[in-house]
């Protein structure tokens, strides 16, 4: 997608007042933090680096030992466009995504959003995790993305060893 004038003027004017690079390092500051957490406290799971994204999205993996021989793994995700931290079961590639959204499309989901497949999709399944955040308590929104992010993982892997019968 190619920018418009009228976009790259209305970027520039917003950079210029400089809160945008304010929020943006310390949005990528608290998510490194939050990588480092999660590397620290899951030491049985591969986590990835971060990936910064386009102002869409950035998250890092962390693929648990029964997801790995799956080629599945859970992305913690800043969400841009919803504002909101999510949890995502993802894939190692496409074909695997389509394999797994599958066989999980008639699999109740107890709240979860099953996402269809498409261009630029790389969820399978979607969870959110804070969508309304203040970043003056850091250790209340880690323990709060933690939480609902293992209680995301391990409903995963319940959801996964019915369907791998």
């Amino acid at each position: 997608m190619q920018p418009t004038q009228k976009d790259m003027d209305e970027f520039r004017r917003h950079l210029r007042r400089g809160s945008i690079q304010k929020a943006y390092g310390a949005l990528l500051s608290y998510m490194m933090g939050l990588r480092t957490h999660f590397h620290d406290r899951y030491p049985k799971s591969s986590v990835s680096g971060l990936y910064q994204g386009y102002l869409d999205m950035s998250y890092f993996a962390i693929v648990p030992p029964s997801f790995k021989r799956r080629g599945l793994k859970i992305a913690i995700v800043f969400n841009y466009g919803a504002f909101r931290f999510e949890a995502w079961l993802a894939a190692a590639n496409r074909q695997i995504q389509r394999k797994y959204w599958k066989l999980l499309s008639d699999v109740p989901l107890a709240g979860y959003r099953l996402v269809t497949p498409a261009p630029g999709i790389d969820s399978i399944i979607e969870c959110d995790l804070a969508d309304h955040f203040d970043f003056k308590h850091f250790d209340a929104l880690t323990a709060q993305i933690e939480a609902k992010a293992a209680k995301f993982t391990n409903d995963m892997e319940r959801v996964l060893s019915r369907c791998a019968r």
